[in-house]
């Protein structure tokens, strides 16, 4: 019993860090800041692709 209750402890710390950690990302809209710096290195690569443009 003591040791399903560990495990019990462990994941629900474990859920409230994730939630935490997940509302400060929500909070400071860190997703779309982190996009934001990845949009310049991945329009270099996105820019030197060879296209077809026919139509």
């Amino acid at each position: 019993m003591e040791l399903f209750l560990h495990i019990v402890l462990i994941i629900a710390i474990v859920i409230a860090v994730l939630f935490v950690l997940s509302f400060a990302v929500y909070f400071f809209n860190l997703d779309m800041k982190l996009c934001a710096k990845l949009e310049g290195v991945l329009g270099k690569g996105y820019d030197k692709r060879e296209r077809n443009r026919k139509i």
